[in-house]
């Protein structure tokens, strides 16, 4: 699967909780709907989505009403989905992209910022941290906060469970982290 095709499909806030809901816990369409409170059909529609473009994984099959369900788990270090290991859309972005590409990751930081917004609705009370920030970094500091990243992303990634499992509490992580360029005012400032 194209990087475009990767970054269309988790270009949609409901898709970025799915994703999100099963790094942590093997779960059906019909389970899925109901943790996230949407029709199975949608959920079912959102997964397809999602599995082919090969951001969530079969993970066996559950008997459900005399029927069977598929379960789908989201493979986060992409592992099964690339042998590579990249971890797609948020795979540091190191590839130069096209035009498609540069939409499609458009659409994917519209859909974070949205998840955000929604999310920021539940924060509970106590320590939250928020960082925004546009600078001017020496190459070994910003180099040293891409590896702090990466490894806070992996430890909380590894650390999912399903659902209101005994002992772990709701949280969200969101980070945007990349190289920007210079803008065209900026390029003409004679530096």
């Amino acid at each position: 699967m194209t990087s475009t095709a990767s970054l269309r499909a988790t270009a949609h806030p409901l898709r970025l909780r799915i994703l999100s809901l099963l790094t942590g816990a093997e779960l059906s369409a019909a389970e899925i709907a109901r943790e996230l409170a949407t029709s199975q059909a949608n959920a079912s529609y959102h997964v397809r989505v999602l599995a082919t473009a090969g951001l969530v994984v079969p993970a066996g099959e559950v008997k459900i009403r005399g029927g069977t369900a598929k379960r789908y788990r989201h493979p986060w270090r992409g592992k099964e989905s690339d042998p590579s290991g990249a971890r797609g859309p948020g795979d540091g972005g190191r590839a130069l992209l096209g035009p498609a590409e540069r939409a499609a990751r458009q659409s994917l930081i519209r859909a974070v910022a949205d998840e955000l917004v929604r999310r920021s609705s539940q924060l509970r009370e106590g320590r939250a941290y928020l960082a925004d920030a546009e600078l001017w970094v020496d190459l070994d500091s910003w180099q040293r906060t891409e590896e702090l990243v990466a490894e806070a992303s992996a430890l909380i990634h590894d650390a999912a469970q399903p659902p209101r499992t005994e002992g772990t509490i709701r949280v969200n992580m969101s980070v945007v982290l990349f190289q920007m360029t210079e803008s065209a005012e900026q390029a003409g400032l004679g530096r």
